[in-house]
């Protein structure tokens, strides 16, 4: 097992997501241990690790779908137990294969989100257009969603989440299912999105992590295990995928 690492020292800036201690128990089984780290507004963080290491559970955790057995998540300040409202305005969560009514149509969905986030009138319309812009979805809006493929799906829950415009977007794994086009044109849209606002973001892909991101969190056996800049992954003359074979072995 790899030894656990310290949390780097955030950079300057207002801390917008922080993860105190969280840990989520089920019996016995701990499915993420005593996890702390904090993100400034304005970076992009990957958060990375293996299948089953712990990442979306803590994803669920910082955005209050699940909750901690010990620890806390703030999200701008407010602590998602206590203050859950106030946080969920500043996040937009993508979940990996993320829930979607199958019967109602992109633009249906998005209409109706958008109104339950408070959003109406000319604010709603002119939201509604630039994500459709940005997500490229103006050719499926009158389409069934259960219809739509696996990158169209993906494509309208990156939507939702940009929809009221936060200023933290928790991304699960947002390129899943993209062809080479949709995920440069995804990539391009976070990195854009990153100047202003706080990312953490999900990935097992590795280019993905170099092309958008200027921080890793890695995450293993529902530990933290590297927290430092993506320059710092690949130390000692070592590729990032090779370091991340040795931070994550048994």
């Amino acid at each position: 097992m790899a030894p656990e690492a310290k949390p780097a020292q955030p950079v300057s800036g207002q801390v917008m997501i922080e993860a105190r201690g969280l840990s989520k128990f089920y019996g016995p089984f701990a499915a993420v241990k005593d996890v702390s780290f904090s993100v400034p507004r304005g970076q992009v963080a990957a958060f990375l690790g293996p299948n089953g290491a712990g990442k979306s559970t803590t994803m669920k955790l910082l955005t209050g779908f699940l909750a901690p057995s010990e620890g806390q998540a703030v999200i701008g300040g407010h602590p998602v137990e206590t203050d859950r409202l106030a946080a969920s305005r500043l996040i937009g969560y993508l979940p990996e294969n993320g829930p979607l009514y199958n019967e109602m149509t992109p633009w249906g969905i998005l209409k109706y989100l958008g109104q339950a986030r408070g959003l109406s009138g000319d604010e709603l319309s002119r939201r509604m257009d630039f994500v459709i812009d940005k997500c490229a979805l103006g050719g499926v809006l009158g389409k069934a969603i259960g219809k739509l493929s696996r990158g169209y799906r993906q494509r309208v829950g990156m939507a939702q989440a940009l929809l009221h415009d936060p200023d933290i977007l928790i991304l699960d794994e947002p390129t899943s299912g993209l062809d080479p086009n949709q995920v440069h044109e995804v990539r391009q849209l976070i990195r854009s999105l990153g100047e202003t606002k706080t990312i953490l973001l999900s990935t097992h892909i590795l280019q993905e992590v170099k092309a958008v991101c200027s921080r890793v969190i890695l995450i293993h056996e529902s530990r933290i295990v590297f927290d430092g800049p993506v320059a710092g992954v690949a130390a000692e003359g070592k590729n990032m995928e090779q370091r991340f074979r040795e931070l994550t072995a048994a």
